[in-house]
């Protein structure tokens, strides 16, 4: 069955699946679609879903955000590239970098890329651009932010930094087995952070929500991302579903309703009317040679 065939319930069930942790191969054996009708259905929603949070997650009134990056792969791991099979150009680590408004849990800003200083720089550029007040900020240790806050924000920030510390691995080091966290150190980088409120804990419970949402983030499956492309329309419907759909159980409303940049709760339904305009179904003509003649 065509992708503008499927009715609007069944489109919206399958973005329900895709955000609920289930891979696209189990979601065409469930619900008997081709897995390319998914793929489209995936590429056209994202799209649309990354269009929808431009438009909407703007004139935000946080005061701490919070800031993190996740890790993830696309083909294969970083380290196996180099021996891995057939594997495309953009084959490797991906990271997703998320800015969190600690009160609402608003997802503010998100961007997919590797986890370089330029992107530091992309996420805190499209952070400052939906903010209006003067934010504190918070962020692990990594030296890319560094450069990136005071590139956006100047002056004009409260910034601080936590940086974990981890003791000895546990023996025998085992995939199962992380450092444990034996200390943190908490540093003020730029204006008057309250250090009280500086922590990272809030956008590190959300990198758990992520994980358990998307399958591709999942440790330890073969449902990792095959194309960096689809990750990232992934990670767009996820930021829609998580911040103007979902209701989070602790606010028992979305973030963008607690934001104030939401009277009402979205749905799969509104996505898929901005796809259906962005994309009419053809118009079928005749076919073949033969055409009624009108008149004689």
């Amino acid at each position: 069955m065509g992708m503008n065939k499927l009715p609007t319930t069944k489109r919206a069930k399958i973005l329900i699946l895709l955000c609920e942790g289930m891979s696209m191969r189990a979601i065409s054996r469930s619900e008997d679609v081709s897995q390319n009708t998914i793929a489209k259905i995936l590429v056209d929603a994202g799209t649309a879903c990354a269009e929808m949070h431009d438009e909407m997650v703007q004139g935000v009134k946080a005061s701490k955000i919070q800031c993190d990056e996740i890790w993830a792969f696309n083909y294969c791991k970083q380290r196996t590239v180099a021996t891995a099979k057939a594997a495309p150009a953009d084959a490797g680590d991906i990271w997703t970098w998320t800015g969190i408004d600690a009160d609402s849990k608003l997802i503010v800003s998100y961007l997919v890329g590797d986890r370089s200083g330029q992107a530091a720089i992309e996420l805190m550029d499209d952070l400052r651009s939906r903010l209006v007040d003067r934010v504190q900020i918070t962020t692990d240790g990594h030296r890319a932010y560094l450069e990136a806050v005071e590139g956006a924000f100047g002056g004009d920030v409260d910034y601080a930094q936590v940086i974990k510390q981890y003791g000895p691995t546990p023996s025998p080091a085992g995939r199962y087995s992380p450092a444990e966290c034996t200390g943190i150190r908490k540093t003020s980088i730029e204006g008057n952070p309250d250090m009280n409120a500086a922590n990272t804990s809030f956008v590190e419970a959300h990198n758990k929500t992520m994980r358990m949402h998307m399958r591709r983030f999942t440790r330890l499956t073969n449902g990792h991302s095959k194309k960096v492309a689809n990750h990232a329309h992934t990670v767009a419907l996820y930021t829609i579903y998580y911040n103007f759909i979902r209701t989070h159980s602790k606010l028992k409303m979305t973030p963008a309703m607690q934001a104030g940049i939401a009277s009402t709760f979205l749905s799969f339904g509104d996505v898929i009317a901005r796809i259906d305009v962005a994309n009419p179904a053809p118009v079928r003509g005749p076919r073949g040679p033969y055409k009624k003649k009108i008149g004689n």
